[in-house]
């Protein structure tokens, strides 16, 4: 079936730092910490606020999977030389040999990295279905911690190298922002309450499939971890967010404690962060993890397969919250795998969590 896409469409504006972390280090007795994370949030709410204003024509639904397994990615990468003009100077393109930049070098095969796995597991070229162009901006801002998808591009700050390191380091951020892209030209979740905590969430599922797929891991082999190598030495942590514990990936002195929950008991009801969406996608984020180690195996086989039918499947609602994404991946694995091992996993997962699928 053909997704749908409402009318109104327009692309979002998504960081992989969430805005909470960011204000708890804005707070911070150091003061340069705190002024390199003001200026972090001060240029993200700007540049928040640019892209509501633009209006984007709504794209057009994506063919059916493309039987060519053999297309190729067509990836552009730009230097900012720690500027704000988006793109930047363009220092690599496709199929040409690395550049003497790890962080060029880094994001070019990220970006590589996500366009295969939507390639050869589900025969998607590119995040649009239609192999559309992947480009890169790194060396963004003077000492920005963050990175981010602007419903055109990727971006990539360099961290501060006290909190955060190079945001090209980890290979799940650059699929987890990349994926944004991926719902925006399918489901188009909106990015507010459960249904933007699914957009995170979706963000997170696809960004670990591709470290997995890129390293050759199975679910029990994974670390399930959103960023990690991505703080730097010293900070009391191991990555932004952990899939199969949320609310465990840091606990330090200046980043506070993680605060995500990891089930609906301890649902965060909030206004701040579009509704808590990168807080909340924690309860769907440790489903997910469930159903891919109770399945075993290759995570983007099966589990990852179930997603991907749910969020390209047309009948996800823009603003569906976590019992009707539930309800829709039942649905998907008792129609792709029939009644047995696939859909009796996906229940005990999401009832785990505390999610109702009935």
């Amino acid at each position: 079936m053909q997704p749908r896409f409402q009318q109104g469409f327009h692309p979002v504006f998504c960081t992989i730092v969430p805005p909470h972390l960011l204000d708890k280090l804005s707070q911070s007795d150091d003061p340069v910490l705190a002024g390199r994370a003001r200026r972090t949030l001060q240029s993200d709410a700007a540049r928040r606020t640019r892209r509501h204003m633009t209006t984007v024509a709504r794209p057009t639904a994506a063919p059916e999977p493309d039987d060519d397994r053999s297309a190729k990615p067509d990836r552009t990468l730009y230097d900012c030389r720690h500027g704000t003009d988006l793109p930047g100077t363009k220092v690599r393109a496709e199929g040409e040999d690395p550049t003497s930049d790890a962080s060029v070098n880094r994001a070019y095969a990220g970006l590589g990295a996500t366009f295969e796995l939507l390639l050869s597991a589900y025969g998607r070229r590119s995040i649009d279905g239609h192999g559309l162009p992947l480009i890169g901006s790194v060396h963004y801002d003077e000492k920005y911690n963050n990175a981010f998808f602007d419903g055109e591009q990727m971006v990539f700050g360099d961290g501060d190298g006290e909190i955060f390191l190079d945001f090209t380091v980890a290979i799940d951020v650059i699929a987890h922002e990349l994926t944004h892209g991926l719902t925006q030209y399918t489901a188009n979740l909106s990015y507010y309450g459960q249904s933007g905590a699914l957009n995170e969430s979706v963000s997170d599922v696809f960004g670990s499939l591709v470290k997995q797929h890129s390293l050759g891991q199975t679910a029990a082999q994974a670390d399930w971890l959103i960023g990690e190598g991505l703080l730097a030495p010293g900070v009391q942590g191991v990555a932004l967010r952990s899939m199969k514990a949320p609310g465990t990936a840091y606990d330090d002195d200046v980043l506070g404690k993680d605060p995500q929950p990891a089930s609906m008991d301890d649902y965060v009801h909030t206004g701040d962060d579009n509704g808590g969406v990168h807080l909340n996608s924690g309860i769907p984020n440790r489903a997910f993890y469930l159903l891919a180690t109770a399945l075993g195996g290759s995570s983007w086989e099966r589990a990852g397969q179930l997603w991907f039918d749910v969020l390209t499947g047309g009948e996800l609602a823009v603003d569906a919250d976590f019992a009707a994404f539930a309800r829709l991946t039942v649905a998907a694995a008792r129609n792709r795998f029939g009644d047995g091992d696939e859909v009796e996993a996906v229940l005990k997962a999401w009832s785990e969590v505390g999610v109702p699928t009935s």
